[in-house]
């Protein structure tokens, strides 16, 4: 039997954290192969400094005094050395596996001194259809902010650059609009994954109404899956977006509640193109089901009315292939090419009469 090729699974498994003590950390999600590396950068309104693969050391030391230390840990595999950053940074065992589990739903836990935030970073691979996400735990504090990701390469790139060339209002705000920038990237990345989806259902439905579904249609019903998935890592973000705009930490900087409710309008938009694309992708599996049905029956009446002009012919030929002795038309000179005629003249007049009652 040839083995089939069923579609790539990315869900994330958390059945070996059943019966582990709760704040146990375990690593939930596929093993890279990579080190996790740390990454610091301080700044304030005058400068901004840049360290690249720090030591664990380096996170509770020479913090500045003034603006904002954004530390950012590359790979959350490595569970003995998360264990040792939550050392470090007084952080609670129940943050600690959060961070590992990788398939958190977005959410938000407010401890004393200091609160954690988990979200979705979404990628969409446009050659194979599939979804791709990453978690993103943050945890801050005062002016301290630590993000956690699962693997290298991120949506933050220009964010660096901001910082770095001094753009914007970063360098003159507190670690509350850093979170802002971070979550507001993410989510303005959701509307990038949206737009190609949705130029996929736009190339989908072209193929379908030129008839080309029979190609089309196993990738349109796993774009359909899809948006399901989409849907499921992004409708909690508003929820999210929700509770951090009433956070009593984001409370105290009413400048900053204004851009994250300008975050929350973006999630309900996102979601709102999702659930539209949702009918759509459903309104082209129907449209193909019509078509499929469509074809099937103009199939069927062309063979019904084949069948039905065969009919009085057949009856004819079976009358004259009987082997009996005595039948008047057998003697006759010109009897073969007068049921010859016979035979014409009916079916042209059954094709005709068809026609006329519009059945092809």
């Amino acid at each position: 039997m040839a083995k089939k090729n069923y579609p790539e699974i990315r869900r994330k498994k958390g059945s070996k954290k059943a019966g582990l003590a709760p704040g146990t950390i375990a690593y939930v999600g596929d093993l890279p192969l990579f080190d996790v590396h740390i990454d610091i950068i301080d700044y304030n309104e005058e400068k901004a400094l840049f360290k690249k693969n720090a030591s664990i050391s380096d996170l509770d030391s020479n913090k500045p005094e003034t603006g904002v230390r954004w530390i950012n840990v590359t790979g959350i595999h490595d569970v003995g050395l998360i264990e040792k950053i939550g050392k470090t940074l007084n952080l609670h065992g129940l943050v600690l596996e959060d961070i590992a589990h990788t398939n958190q739903r977005a959410k938000l836990d407010e401890f004393d001194k200091y609160t954690y935030v988990a979200a979705q970073m979404i990628t969409y691979n446009s050659e194979t259809h599939q979804i791709n996400t990453e978690q993103l735990s943050v945890v801050f504090w005062e002016n301290i902010l630590i993000s956690f990701q699962e693997k290298p390469g991120d949506l933050f790139d220009d964010i660096r650059d901001r910082i770095k060339q001094n753009l914007g209002k970063l360098r003159r705000s507190g670690v509350d609009y850093l979170l802002y920038v971070l979550l507001d990237t993410i989510v303005d990345h959701y509307f990038t994954v949206i737009e190609k989806i949705g130029d996929d259902l736009d190339r989908f439905e072209f193929h379908l109404l030129e008839g080309k579904e029979n190609t089309h249609i196993q990738e349109l019903h796993s774009l359909k899956r899809e948006l399901i998935y989409l849907r499921k890592a992004v409708w909690p973000m508003r929820e999210l977006i929700g509770l951090i705009s009433k956070s009593p930490a984001i409370q105290e900087k009413s400048i900053t509640v204004v851009y994250f409710r300008d975050v929350y309008d973006h999630c309900v938009r996102a979601i709102e193109t999702i659930e539209s694309y949702r009918e759509m992708s459903s309104g082209l599996v129907d449209m193909y089901q019509s078509i499929v049905s469509n074809k099937m029956n103009n199939v069927m009446k062309t063979l019904t009315i084949i069948s039905t002009i065969f009919i009085p012919l057949t009856f004819i030929v079976g009358v004259y292939g009987m082997n009996f002795k005595y039948m008047p038309e057998l003697q006759m000179p010109y009897a073969y090419t007068i049921i010859w005629g016979i035979m014409i003249v009916l079916s042209l007049g059954m094709v005709i009469y068809f026609k006329r009652k519009g059945w092809f």
